[in-house]
């Protein structure tokens, strides 16, 4: 059967995405500014909060959110980098392997990144901290930079929109493959607490 678009990302799985993405970027720029350090803090603890949201969604979400579905061990990982070498990539409806490793080093580092910064707003820690905190941003940004990569290559190869598919959730696929439902509601709620947390903190 001749693949077509089916529904693959929900909408509360792409406003994280989106929101998360915006978010670290807001903070990365901000963070040579005393004068925007408000601004800082605001993206950062942005950052938490819907890295606290993911953690829950990975549990609760729908099929292709859930932790579960992208549990890929290291051989799994070695051979979708070994099939793209070859320039016939393993295809994957949801996160490939390589993907889902990115997936769960933003989880980490961003824990890490808002703890730290948490650390260094409050004094606590001194000069270590801060350079901790400053590391680890910059390792996020290093993660950031291969992902876009991944993202870019993974859709040459595969010839698909992989980028348009985190906008619209679309993906192209069995029937079979395809979630029941974007869950709009989360996904308004999580943008509007974005929004008012944002709103708030200006």
């Amino acid at each position: 059967m001749e693949p077509k678009p089916i529904l693959v990302w929900d909408l509360p799985t792409r406003i994280f995405h989106w929101s998360l993405a915006l978010s670290f970027l807001g903070a990365f720029l901000t963070s040579e500014s005393e004068r925007l350090i408000d601004v800082h803090e605001m993206f950062g603890y942005t950052m938490l909060g819907l890295i606290g949201f993911r953690l829950l969604w990975g549990i609760v979400g729908t099929r292709y959110a859930r932790f579960g579905q992208f549990a890929f061990g290291p051989g799994k990982v070695a051979r979708y980098l070994a099939s793209i070498l070859s320039g016939a990539p393993q295809r994957y409806t949801g996160h490939n392997p390589a993907g889902s490793w990115a997936i769960y080093a933003f989880l980490i580092l961003c824990v890490l990144a808002g703890l730290s910064g948490w650390a260094t707003l409050n004094e606590i820690g001194g000069d270590l901290v801060e350079e901790l905190h400053e590391a680890i941003a910059n390792a996020l940004m290093a993660v950031v930079v291969v992902h876009i990569a991944g993202v870019l290559l993974s859709s040459l190869l595969h010839r698909e929109n992989l980028v348009r598919a985190m906008i619209t959730g679309m993906k192209s696929g069995d029937p079979s493959e395809a979630i029941r439902s974007a869950r709009p509601l989360f996904g308004v709620v999580l943008a509007l607490g974005v929004v008012a947390f944002w709103t708030g903190s200006i």
